[in-house]
């Protein structure tokens, strides 16, 4: 298993489960802090988990305080995403930037707003300084992927 590589795991990229969509209707409604922040730890549960044979240096993301890594399929023109993180709250955010960029095209990932989105979501201002660098590192590095 130590030879697998994203090419043989091309079954792992596809559309993110319906509970993702349900859970960041949950974070939007919650009232605080505190229940968003169990919401967002509970989202991250429903993502695929990485093969650790997957969990390579050379996927991480840079400027993440946690190991979190990223791969990055196209298919005829829409950009799929397999995503994971050592830390349940970075798996939680790794599961709100992907439900936002998950099989879209270029031109769609590279609109996304990512302070407009957690706007929305009543995050902003809410992570600590690391994991906004973390979640502005992921979210970069998908944009990246996707020119």
């Amino acid at each position: 298993m130590s030879n697998l590589n994203v090419q043989d795991c091309d079954s792992l990229f596809n559309e993110l489960p319906q509970e993702i969509g349900q859970g960041i209707s949950l974070i939007k409604s919650a009232s605080n802090w505190q229940e968003k922040y169990r919401q967002l730890m509970l989202l991250g549960k429903h993502l695929t988990a990485l093969p650790l044979a997957l969990r390579q240096e050379s996927a991480q993301v840079k400027g993440c305080e946690s190991q979190a890594w990223l791969y990055h399929l196209e298919r005829q023109g829409q950009h799929f995403f397999l995503a994971d993180s050592d830390a349940r709250i970075v798996k939680g955010l790794i599961a709100l930037l992907l439900a936002e960029n998950q099989g879209k095209t270029q031109l769609q990932i590279q609109a996304f707003d990512l302070e407009k989105y957690f706007n929305e979501l009543g995050l902003s201002g809410q992570l600590s300084p690391s994991r906004t660098n973390g979640l502005t590192a992921l979210a970069r590095e998908i944009k990246a992927l996707a020119s």
